[in-house]
Formats: structure tokens, sequence, C-alpha cells
């Protein structure tokens, strides 16, 4: 998947984390409703197998697991998404909805940049932790 707009590395940086997030919640939504028609294409079973792994829970939870597989930058994009003021959740704990925001940072980041490599990856790792 291509990013339809260019932005330079230093505007990148400088946008906020909850924007990255918008960004990041935006293609990990694509991402697992594609990857979920391996599995079955009854829309009702789709619909729930994906609010299930994109919820601010789940998502907390895959980024604890995958934690050791990012680097020191990804892990510094993500704690700056994780502190980033924003609204109160309302399915998950206070922390869990941090991680999940700073989770989606990350993939924010990673499709902004382009580097839809590691962005594949790393939602692979996410949607292989989901599934266990």
């Amino acid at each position: 998947m291509a990013s339809p707009i260019d932005f330079p590395v230093d505007e990148i940086k400088n946008l906020s984390p909850l924007i990255l997030a918008h960004i990041g919640d935006a293609y990990f939504h694509l991402y697992i409703r594609t990857r979920l028609l391996q599995i079955t294409h009854n829309i009702t079973r789709l619909h729930e197998l994906s609010a299930e792994i994109v919820s601010a829970t789940a998502q907390a939870k895959i980024y604890h697991a995958i934690e050791k597989f990012l680097s020191d930058e990804e892990r510094d994009i993500f704690r700056r998404g994780r502190n980033a003021k924003s609204h109160l959740p309302r399915k998950a704990t206070v922390a869990e909805y941090h991680a999940s925001t700073g989770f989606e940072a990350l993939l924010g980041d990673l499709f902004l940049r382009k580097n839809f490599s590691r962005l594949n990856e790393i939602c692979e790792l996410a949607f292989k932790e989901a599934s266990s």
C-alpha cells in the first residue's frame, strides 16, 4: 500500500503523536480486515474478529508481546504516542488505551515514512500475537 502523500521526514517528526495514531489506526484496521479474509469470508465473523483485534485492550497486549522486536527508535515513537494527552477510554483501562495509542502512533509513523516492509512486519507480528 502506498502513501498518497509525501511528508518530509522532519515534518513527520513534528506531527502530533495523536495524528500519527490516527493514521496508524486506519492502517491497522485495513491490515487486519484484509488479513482476516484468509480465515473467513463471513461478514459478521470478519467484523467480530477485527473488532476484537483492533480494540485498545488487544493492541496493548500486542504491543507488550512484540516490544522486544522493536528498535530503540520505534520504542521512542511508541512512548511519544503513549504519553500524548487524549480523551478517556470507554472500554479499556487508561493504561491499555495509552499503550494502544502508542502502538498506533508507531504504525502511523512507519506508514508516513513509507517504511512498508517494517510496517507489514510489525502488523504481521501483531496479527500472529492476536491470533494465538
